[in-house]
């Protein structure tokens, strides 16, 4: 299958998505040398979890298939242009290559505008419309030192 068939076919999954009412309208597939390893749709609504968009159940899923954390050789295509939370989700995957569709301006015009997240996560916390702050403790320090003297870590 050849990108515009892969991409369409992802377009195709959000239309579904939207016809059965699950969640938004986002679909995601992550593709392994030509063959898809996982599909996924926004279910958001449907799950109660919004964290449940596409890229992430395609990737937790494909994650599953090839028994790794990592996505290193494959390809993500999304019915649109990934949010933030979902380019962060993308870039821990480490995917060779990401094809979306529809542009963010075209979710923002059917009322998933993701813009103002965009705008938040790049400005130092002190700035941002969310209360967030760091409590100094002691011990904060003490999960990553125990972390560095861990002789069998998995390193990602």
């Amino acid at each position: 299958m050849d990108r515009n068939e892969l991409i369409y076919k992802t377009i195709q999954l959000a239309l579904e998505n939207v016809t059965q009412g699950e969640g938004g309208p986002f679909a995601a597939m992550v593709v392994k040398d030509g063959k898809i390893i996982s599909t996924g749709v926004n279910q958001v609504t449907s799950t109660l979890d919004p964290t449940a968009h596409a890229e992430v159940v395609a990737i937790r899923a494909a994650c599953r298939v090839l028994n790794n954390f990592e996505l290193t050789g494959c390809e993500i295509y999304c019915s649109c242009e990934p949010c933030p939370m979902c380019m962060g989700a993308i870039y821990w995957s480490r995917p060779a290559h990401v094809y979306f569709a529809a542009t963010a301006g075209a979710a923002a015009d059917a009322g998933f505008d993701d813009s103002f997240i965009k705008t938040q996560v790049c400005l130092p916390f002190s700035q941002q419309e969310l209360l967030i702050e760091q409590l100094v403790h002691a011990d904060a320090s003490a999960p990553f030192e125990a972390w560095k003297a861990k002789p069998d870590k998995v390193i990602y």
